[in-house]
């Protein structure tokens, strides 16, 4: 019985983090028809490719007994493919002037994120013997990596209060993270792995101040500026209607 609900608890895990990484699509196909990237950061996706693929590479039977951890697998595998899609997306759509400022920043991010998984890989695979030490030492790598995931909205929250606007924190985004970190903490704690359950507890208290937030400041908008007036044509405006004015008076030299 006990095997059968951590077995449910994984599969609604799975389904729950399919629409948290899926959630991101609303906000691209924006980008998309906008052919803007706006005021949206890219590097909460870069850190959640960076979890993927730890957590991906800790489920597979080298790290994990056999395929105890499968829904982790296959969940993480699909998560690699949207964050590199979504990464690209965002490259190819940024502003024609901040293109390559986004890019060597994003350049920056990415590489010691590859980095950074290629060593934990290599380390575990040839340094360590035995699933339990392997088990471990990605799994510690992984939590500090789910930290940052699950901390990186917090770049959002900062601006939703700044602003009393949720139009930059995506309200699905924020529900499916809390859904699926919920569960994720119950699979972890039913197959009583830390590494599983650790970074939840962090992830499900980020996702309730997320939807506190959305619920508080969903009806502000962002006003936006009205068109500042072309000063050059203002001036010439002006300066047209002075000619028309003294266009008849010839005792001081107008014409």
């Amino acid at each position: 019985m006990a095997d059968k609900i951590h077995l449910a608890v994984g599969v609604m895990g799975n389904a729950a983090s399919m629409l948290l990484y899926a959630a991101p699509l609303l906000t691209f196909s924006r980008v998309i028809k906008k052919k803007s990237t706006e005021e949206f950061s890219c590097v909460p996706y870069i850190i959640a490719l960076l979890n993927c693929l730890l957590y991906t590479w800790y489920g597979l039977p080298i790290v994990s007994h056999k395929w105890e951890n499968f829904p982790v697998v296959t969940i993480n595998g699909l998560g690699i493919l949207l964050e590199f899609s979504f990464i690209i997306i965002y490259i190819w759509f940024a502003s024609a002037k901040a293109k390559a400022r986004n890019l060597v920043k994003i350049v920056m991010i990415v590489v010691p994120v590859l980095l950074a998984f290629c060593i934990t890989a290599l380390v575990s695979a040839f340094a360590f013997h035995d699933h339990r030490h392997r088990k471990v030492f990605v799994g510690s790598v992984g939590l500090v990596a789910s930290v940052a995931m699950y901390g990186s909205p917090l770049v959002a929250v900062k601006q939703v209060i700044q602003t009393k606007s949720v139009e930059f924190m995506p309200f699905y985004l924020s529900f499916f993270s809390f859904l699926a970190s919920s569960l994720w903490l119950a699979y972890g704690l039913l197959s009583h792995d830390i590494f599983l359950a650790s970074p939840n507890l962090v992830g499900s208290p980020l996702g309730i101040l997320q939807l506190v937030l959305y619920c508080k400041y969903r009806k502000n908008v962002i006003m936006e500026e009205p068109e500042k007036p072309d000063m050059e044509k203002h001036g010439e405006m002006l300066k047209h209607q002075k000619l028309m004015t003294d266009g008849g008076d010839t005792s001081n030299g107008k014409i």
